[in-house]
């Protein structure tokens, strides 16, 4: 998937049918000249209903066509003829995604199984028809009811990636390249900051024909949770992951700093996403000597409060211990 393709965030409107009027026909036939009503109900109008499919990984799908309507429902006839209903409109969304009201920014509902339905808006009902009317002192009702109005809503879909594990880490510090190596993903790779501006999900192949689905989340910068540099349009993915992997170079000036700032802003954006497993991989280590490696072995003990690896990308080095690693912490 190029990244021009992934779409995470969409404004739509949507409109529901109207339902069918009811009629109000009197039943005319060859030597009966008052048969009664025998006007039938309206249809009901189309709804517009979302449903979850796993096939798909993006809203992309809604980045050109942003109005959806339903159909109306058809009117009653004679002989106590029930009019057809609306054609309903369903919209497939992946796994993940979260609707919104436009107005209130309310979260409406959140479609997380594939196959699930929900109604986001309902058709209306169909009038009744004439006959429903009759009483034994009005034999021949002349009135039958219109249709009820369909809804009208703006909103947003939000998609929040699932996947097991979420590269968390500043801007370059090399997690598009680990995901380049672990899985069959090709991401932007380049020398500068902020190369990934949208998520990139990879499939990681693991022993015995075992797969897990890692996700390189766009690069955190402190005040993120604030809005600054992308904020929440990155945080909002660390969110679905179950395993947090935190990667931070080896050349970094200081490794514990980093990855505090990393968890502050996490939590500053949601405390729960601290209830989640983490790990940090300390990447570019084929830069360092064994010596070297010793010495920050010997200060990280000290320092750092969760477990750490030294992986290389570049070298393929820990890169097996790091999928053995990731693999017990998701099956634990």
């Amino acid at each position: 998937m190029t990244e021009g393709n992934f779409v995470d965030y969409v404004k739509l409107h949507v409109s529901s049918g109207k339902g069918g009027k009811g009629s109000m026909h009197l039943h005319r036939e060859k030597f009966i000249e008052k048969g009664g009503p025998d006007g039938g109900d309206g249809g009901r109008g189309g709804h517009v209903i979302m449903r979850g499919n796993s096939n798909l990984w993006t809203l992309y799908t809604y980045k050109f066509k942003r109005h959806f309507r339903a159909g109306h429902g058809e009117h009653g006839s004679k002989s106590r003829s029930t009019g057809a209903d609306g054609e309903d409109v369903y919209m497939d969304v992946p796994l993940g995604t979260l609707v919104r009201d436009r107005e209130t920014n309310e979260i409406i509902f959140e479609i997380t199984e594939d196959g699930e339905e929900k109604i986001i808006a309902k058709g209306g009902m169909g009038g009744r028809g004439n006959w429903h009317f009759k009483t034994s002192t009005n034999q021949t009702p002349r009135y039958a009811q219109p249709g009820t109005p369909g809804e009208e809503l703006d909103i947003v879909l939000e998609l929040k990636v699932l996947a097991d594990v979420g590269l968390v880490g500043f801007p370059n510090a090399g997690k598009s390249t680990l995901l380049s190596v672990v899985s069959a993903a090709k991401p932007k790779i380049a020398d500068y900051e902020f190369t990934t501006l949208k998520p990139n999900l990879g499939i990681v192949e693991y022993r015995d024909f075992k797969t897990f689905v890692m996700a390189d989340i766009p690069g955190i910068i402190e005040g993120a949770a604030e809005g600054k540099g992308l904020g929440h349009y990155f945080l909002r993915h660390i969110e679905r992951n179950s395993v947090l992997l935190f990667l931070i170079p080896a050349d970094a000036p200081d490794i514990r700093k980093q990855y505090d700032i990393l968890l502050d802003e996490l939590k500053r954006y949601n405390p729960e996403i601290l209830d989640k497993e983490r790990l940090i991989a300390i990447s570019k280590c084929d830069m360092l000597d064994d010596e070297l490696k010793a010495e920050l072995k010997a200060e990280l003990d000290k320092t750092l409060p969760v477990k750490y690896m030294f992986i290389s990308s570049v070298a393929q080095q820990g890169i097996t211990e790091l999928k053995d690693k990731l693999w017990m912490m998701l099956n634990e």
